[in-house]
């Protein structure tokens, strides 16, 4: 029997292709395809010709791993950025693009330019002010995005302690999912969306706020900034980019209104409900929820535009548990020991391929702890001081000490009388 062809393809790959086999299935239309991948009709069809033909690798771009034939040599990236330095600092890239051009014969397009300069750490980025639209239409597929948030409150009116609930909401059906927890934070977070995935799939982009969990304020540092990077992610963001859902971040209240305004009607049908059958802790609380958001969505569910569900699966070969957890880099140091939080933990698991010089350390949701070298766990134990390298040393090997006796005519035993002298001349004068 012929084994099975592994195709390897990034997050953005699975998420389009979810898209094509929609198209494929005319249950979307190649514009509403060519709207959620930002392509033209053209490039819809090419990339639909191209998956028929080839099946689902035809969805992989076809320069991957090549080098553009249009790369700049490395030379005149060089001579760039050194002019500048010496001749054109504080000049904008256009500006000293025209310069370099007028004055060293130097033909580089500014933009390109600029881009040379933010990465090498001459030039800051410049944010770019968008319009602000205060209001816009419904998505039109199931899926296409979903709005987060937690919403701090006392849920339980005195009986029991304030609750954190943390919501999601279908931005083109009004469907919700809920649950509560003690805080908002990055484990709240990841829970409540493993949750919502194992229930109705992964969906195409998530809509939150710049609260910490979700929006890094950190700014970037400068090897960030020599790589490229464009801002700093916290551990949900990271875990929404493996998953391949796009994180919008919205920049006011008012911009996820469909969240807030849940919350507002939560705070006052949910609450009342909850009043009626006296629950006065967050398990029965949960357990309640299971019961009453499908009647809820049942009532209050809309049709979307386009009945497509653009939810997908979790791919084989992603495993939740390491996606949605709290992952940290720490260096094993040459006693096979590592620092994290605080406590010192002794790496008992021998080291198959080699020492690496940094593992893993994940924080999962059921609160355990695992120190993963790639794809494979390792055995640990937490120990209170490193520990102690033996030492054997043969001591009738070593040699005596000799003790160093100075001589008689050696300065340490003669006294010092040149200060006494001096003193002596100047008490004369002052006579």
């Amino acid at each position: 029997m012929a084994e099975k062809e592994i195709i390897q393809m990034r997050p953005r790959e699975l998420r389009r292709l979810k898209i094509i086999h929609e198209v494929m299935d005319k249950k979307i239309t190649q514009e509403k395809a060519g709207e959620l991948e930002g392509l033209s009709n053209r490039q819809i069809r090419r990339i639909i010709k191209r998956v028929r033909k080839e099946g689902d690798t035809g969805i992989v771009h076809r320069s991957r791993g090549k080098e553009s034939n249009r790369k700049i040599p490395k030379k005149i990236k060089t001579r760039a950025i050194r002019l500048y330095r010496e001749q054109y600092a504080g000049f904008g890239p256009t500006l000293a693009s025209e310069k370099m051009l007028e004055r060293d014969q130097l033909t580089v397009h500014d933009e390109t330019l600029r881009l040379w300069l933010i990465e090498s750490g001459d030039w800051e980025k410049g944010r770019w002010q968008r319009k602000h639209r205060q209001w816009r239409e419904r998505k039109e597929c199931l899926g296409e995005m979903v709005q987060m948030d937690g919403s701090r409150h006392d849920w339980l009116e005195g009986r029991g302690p304030e609750l954190t609930l943390m919501g999601y909401i279908d931005d083109a059906t009004n469907k919700v999912h809920a649950r509560f927890y003690e805080y908002e934070g990055t484990l709240p977070a990841m829970d409540s969306l493993r949750g919502y995935i194992q229930r109705h799939g992964i969906p195409q982009s998530v809509y939150a706020d710049r609260h910490s969990t979700y929006q890094s304020s950190d700014e970037l540092t400068i090897e960030e900034q020599l790589v490229g990077k464009e801002e700093t992610k916290t551990q949900f963001g990271r875990a929404l980019e493996e998953l391949g859902v796009i994180l919008i971040a919205a920049h006011s209240p008012q911009a996820k209104g469909r969240i807030e305004r849940l919350f507002r009607t939560f705070q006052d049908r949910l609450i009342k409900e909850m009043r009626l059958r006296r629950i006065k802790s967050i398990e029965e609380a949960n357990e309640f929820l299971e019961k009453y958001l499908p009647q809820y969505n049942e009532r209050f569910m809309v049709e979307p535009v386009k009945k497509v569900n653009l939810h997908r699966e979790v791919p084989k070969g992603f495993d939740l548990k390491r996606i949605l957890c709290i992952k940290n880099e720490r260096v094993v140091r040459l006693d096979n020991t590592i620092h994290h939080e605080g406590n010192l933990y002794l790496v008992d698991d021998p080291w198959k391929e080699g020492k690496p010089k940094k593992i893993m350390v994940e924080e999962r949701l059921d609160g355990k702890l695992y120190l993963m070298d790639r794809d494979r766990t390792l055995r640990y134990r937490l120990i209170q001081e490193h520990p102690k390298v033996k030492k054997t040393v043969q001591r009738d090997l070593l040699k005596p000490r000799k003790i160093y006796i100075p001589a008689v005519d050696h300065p340490w035993r003669k006294p010092i009388l040149q200060p006494v002298v001096s003193e002596v001349k100047l008490l004369q004068k002052a006579a």
